[in-house]
């Protein structure tokens, strides 16, 4: 038997020899053949399934800022009250007029052939007192007549319930920063579920709640101007989760068993590449949990709670400055339960990345998250920059950073709820197709080549807006609009005409292709 054994064996050797067949196992063919997918030049088909839209927000786009009913939000009275924060010091007292312009907007979105409108309602309009009482029905009425639009467009609403704009009405209560703004949110949130809900599959609680609270509760940069960094920044934090877990939680009880859709939270971040060999990957990961984990890690991961990096690393700092508890809340056993899984799927906006390391020389003594977080952010000056002085075009960030959710959060859907590039508005747009393209392109090899379960994309914005402490100096826009025209002319650009071939193929088209 061993003979025969070996005599085989022989003869096996004999034919590879001679017909240079590969000895390959199974395992191996599936690596090759993965790896002939991961091929950027055949890397080039989206799933038919996948999705691609586009995203707006109420303050930025509507106007009619005192219309029928609509009170102040925080962004109404923090850019009448100081316009020197903005910088051409204007106001989305008017913005693009889409409050009455809306079906110019949605007929845009089907021209370019999106599947998806992402866009918020203002709370102010629904809920001017942001109380029950101040039921509003000419907002109820104007959000009904935006969305079956939407709808019979053939276009699908995600709602944000929350884009920056707290009524200011909260924000004289204390706004994000009381404990009290939990049960105000959890009312708004029953009032659009049970209005809007038969219609509204996807929900997103918050948008950028990062930015929300750093910089308006934080820094002070943005309204509602509050500067108290490492304090109610931490408050706001802890307040934008258990809002958001409440209105969770009340869709699950009360809505889904009928109405059967998804909630989630929009977060944010960059990704973060070390300055040098010094910087290792331990580091990379604890600037993560600083940046992104802060409201990830209570609601995606296995454990819930903070990232224990932040809960330790804020204590310690909290002691030696002499407070006699951490300035991070304190969450209890309760409420870790009460929200870890409080979403459906991961909902994310990317715009850019940064180089860091370690904050060595403590030049950050004063109290604040970035003391706390220790790190110390540059770019590459090989990087492209928008006209933004923060956006830099770091497509690579983009797929690091859905690997990274990918292997810290157990594989979760993810869709990209924002991701853009501004110019002055220009319609020859050059500059954002590169820009889109890239990032395109970073998505496709994070699905096929890393295995992210990557569902959907959405790009900032469809038209050009109010951008915020910017002004009107800087637009996203696939569309331009003529802000000196009181008719707010849209005009397609070119990058319109890019995506309308993305969405016709899910291809990354030519440029050949584009008119």
């Amino acid at each position: 038997m061993v003979g025969f054994v070996l005599y085989a064996f022989l003869i096996k050797l004999l034919l590879l020899s001679i017909f240079k067949i590969s000895w390959t196992s199974p395992s191996n063919i599936s690596i090759n053949s993965r790896a002939a997918q991961c091929d950027i030049n055949r890397s080039t088909q989206f799933p038919a399934s996948f999705k691609f839209g586009v995203a707006t927000a109420a303050y930025q786009i509507e106007g009619a800022w005192n219309v029928s009913g609509k009170s102040p939000s925080v962004w109404d009275i923090g850019t009448h009250e100081h316009p020197e924060r903005i910088v051409d010091h204007t106001n989305g007292d008017f913005a693009a007029n889409s409050y009455e312009k809306y079906l110019e907007d949605i007929a845009a979105i089907k021209e370019v052939g999106f599947n998806h409108y992402r866009f918020s309602i203002s709370w102010s309009r629904i809920l001017p007192t942001g109380e029950i009482q101040s039921l509003n029905q000419h907002g109820l009425d104007y959000y009904h007549r935006v969305i079956d639009a939407v709808i019979a467009a053939g276009v699908e609403p995600i709602i944000t319930m929350h884009h920056y704009d707290t009524p200011q009405a909260i924000q004289d209560l204390g706004g994000l920063a009381n404990p009290v703004f939990a049960d105000f949110f959890e009312t708004y949130a029953g009032v659009l579920y049970q209005n809007f809900g038969d219609k509204v599959k996807t929900w997103l609680t918050f948008n950028e709640p990062f930015d929300v609270c750093m910089e308006g509760y934080g820094l002070g940069k943005s309204p509602p101007f509050v500067n108290a960094s490492g304090r109610a920044d931490y408050l706001c934090v802890h307040h934008v989760l258990l809002s958001h877990a409440k209105a969770y939680h009340l869709y699950r009880s009360k809505f889904e068993p009928e109405q059967q859709g998804k909630v989630s939270i929009t977060l944010n971040s960059r990704f973060f590449y070390p300055k040098n060999d010094q910087v290792d990957q331990s580091f990379i990961d604890r600037a993560l949990q600083f940046r992104l984990g802060l409201f990830a890690h209570p609601i995606f991961s296995e454990t819930g709670g903070y990232p224990p990096v932040m809960m330790e690393v804020i204590a310690r700092n909290s002691l030696e400055e002499g407070f006699t508890k951490s300035r991070l809340p304190e969450m209890t056993k309760h409420m870790k339960a009460y929200i870890k899984g409080t979403a459906d799927f991961f909902a994310f906006n990317y715009y850019t990345s940064r180089i860091i390391e370690p904050d060595l020389n403590r030049t950050l003594e004063r109290i604040s998250w970035e003391k706390d977080a220790g790190f110390l952010s540059s770019v590459n000056p090989e990087w492209i920059r928008a006209k933004s002085d923060w956006l830099y075009s770091v497509p690579d960030g983009l797929r690091d950073l859905l690997k990274w959710i990918k292997e810290e959060y157990g594989n979760p859907e993810i869709i990209i709820t924002e991701n853009g590039w501004s110019d002055n508005g220009e319609t020859d747009d050059n500059g954002r197709i590169n820009y889109l393209r890239s990032h395109l392109s970073a998505i496709l090899k994070a699905i096929v080549c890393d295995d992210v379960r990557l569902t959907g994309y959405t790009i900032w914005s469809i038209i050009d807006n109010f951008e915020w402490l910017q002004g009107y100096t800087e637009k996203f826009g696939l569309y331009h609009v003529d802000f000196s025209n009181p008719d707010r002319t849209r005009t397609p650009k070119k990058s319109s005409k890019f995506m309308q071939k993305v969405t016709q193929t899910h291809r990354i088209p030519d440029y050949s292709t584009i008119l």
